[in-house]
């Protein structure tokens, strides 16, 4: 989906940086192997060492990607950032979301997106939409219930801060998805076709 957003940016004449979580650096990418791959013989990981794991792939993707981006006057559209660890190992494992919170704050240097796109799905059918191939730790090791505070909790961070999130009924069709995410980029922004804003990070 993101990438799908930000074509259509580059077709209206932005500079756009692509990019995701976990991953988007050679470190990331080792951290992602850990956290995401799935194998009965895998050791368990305690839910702030999984923390930790993702906070530590986050400060190397901002200070050699979305801090070099920025700079160059990129835009950022970032697939999953710092709200995903608040909802999956704040909502969804239980941790305090104060401790998680300063956290990010840390992992990040305080870099919060702009605008957060929350794609928003009832959790049956979210996962029926992954193929077995697609199956990351997340969807293989945790009940239903997880994924249900999972959501719960996105909604309830959408609902807290209604001046940086945009829910998107996700059950809509590709096109529609993609045209209500930019148009959200356009209220932002106020001139999407003129890349004059930098700043803007998008969390999809």
């Amino acid at each position: 989906m993101s990438r799908l957003v930000g074509d259509e940016l580059v077709a209206r004449g932005l500079t756009v940086l692509l990019t995701r979580e976990p991953g988007g650096t050679a470190l990331g990418d080792r951290i992602r192997s850990i956290v995401l791959d799935h194998d009965p013989a895998d050791p368990w990981l305690a839910p702030r060492a999984d923390a930790l794991l993702f906070a530590a792939g986050r400060a190397q993707h901002v200070a050699e990607v979305i801090e070099p981006g920025l700079a160059r006057g990129d835009l950022v559209v970032c697939t999953r950032y710092a709200d995903s660890s608040m909802a999956y190992q704040g909502y969804g494992l239980g941790l305090p979301l104060d401790e998680l919170s300063a956290l990010q704050d840390f992992a990040t240097g305080g870099r919060w997106p702009d605008l957060t796109v929350l794609l928003d799905i009832p959790v049956e059918v979210g996962l029926e939409r992954k193929q077995a191939d697609e199956q990351t730790r997340f969807e293989a090791a945790f009940d239903l219930a997880y994924h249900q505070r999972v959501r719960v909790g996105y909604q309830a961070m959408a609902a807290a801060q209604p001046g940086r999130w945009v829910v998107v009924d996700a059950t809509a069709s590709v096109a529609t998805v993609v045209e209500r995410t930019l148009e959200a980029i356009e209220r932002l922004m106020g001139a999407p076709t003129e890349p004059s804003e930098p700043s803007l990070r998008i969390h999809s």
